[in-house]
């Protein structure tokens, strides 16, 4: 079928007014950037995990191909002007099993954690992200353990499953135990299932914090500037001898050695700023 010669000519108006518009609510619209921003973002992500689904499939579903997905979203972080502070790396047990529990603050939260993620660790996620697309068939090569968190006799079974993983095949995990992700500057309850893993594995928890990025992204105010952001990794938690009775006591203490570390990074130059010391940031958190 042929386009009439108006058609052609609509056509090309519409593409020098995309050209000038689109320039002019970049520069113009804060908004509109965050937008451009966001878009790009998971964008270039599935673009990404369209690459890495034929080389992982090499070794089919395998912890190790983390390994390609990190090396693959490594340079997001430069193309977004985010430095990314690593300080602590030293904790990371040398060679043994582990959980990992970070604060939960964004999809931004890839940054750090590819930064800094430790060998034969995968994060648990949520369910929903299998079925993302290209970004979902990439986390299931790459070892990413799924659960249902409506179906709670699902979860429960899952996570005994992964208890003897981390004995018999030497894998590390990755858990953001409060569950969602957090935009108000500060830290929600943590949910108990990563410590009930790390306690029936008789395995360390190894906590993770980074620092808020209100000073650079900020979802309520649609604005995503360049920035920094420090992830500070902090001493294992020993959890040997420790009973199912002890996971309350364990969960509250991790989160509020986390906490404070959060607030001390976040108000140092290099993440948070100002917004702690309003209502409703981390200066109003309660334990």
């Amino acid at each position: 079928m042929e386009l009439w010669p108006g058609a052609w000519t609509l056509l090309l108006l519409l593409f020098v007014l995309l050209l000038f518009l689109l320039p002019t609510l970049w520069f113009c619209s804060p908004s509109a950037k965050y937008f451009f921003k966001m878009a790009f973002y998971n964008g270039w992500i599935l673009f990404l995990a369209v690459l890495a689904i034929p080389v992982c499939a090499v070794r089919g579903r395998n912890v190790e191909n983390m390994k390609i997905l990190r090396l693959m979203l490594l340079h997001i972080k430069y193309l977004y002007g985010i430095r990314v502070e690593v300080r602590g790396a030293h904790h990371f047990p040398p060679s043994q099993p582990y959980v990992v529990v970070s604060n939960h603050q964004s999809s931004l939260d890839l940054l750090g954690m590819m930064e800094v993620l430790p060998g034969r660790c995968v994060p648990i996620a949520k369910r929903e992200l299998l079925w993302a697309g290209s970004a979902g068939l990439a986390c299931w090569l790459a070892g990413v353990i799924f659960i249902d968190r409506k179906r709670t006799g699902d979860a429960i079974s899952v996570m005994s499953e992964v208890a003897q993983t981390l004995l018999t095949q030497d894998v590390r995990v990755w858990v953001f135990p409060e569950g969602t992700r957090n935009h108000n500057g500060s830290m929600l309850p943590f949910k108990r299932g990563a410590f009930h893993l790390a306690v029936q594995a008789q395995v360390p928890i190894v906590p993770i914090v980074m620092s808020s990025y209100q000073d650079f992204y900020c979802k309520k105010e649609r604005r995503f500037t360049s920035g920094r952001c420090q992830v500070r990794v902090l001493p294992p938690v020993p959890t040997e001898g420790l009973t199912p009775d002890d996971v309350p006591a364990l969960a509250d203490r991790v989160r509020h050695s986390m906490l404070t570390v959060f607030r001390e990074i976040s108000t140092d130059g290099r993440g948070g700023g100002d917004y702690l010391k309003k209502p409703g940031g981390v200066g109003e958190a309660r334990l």
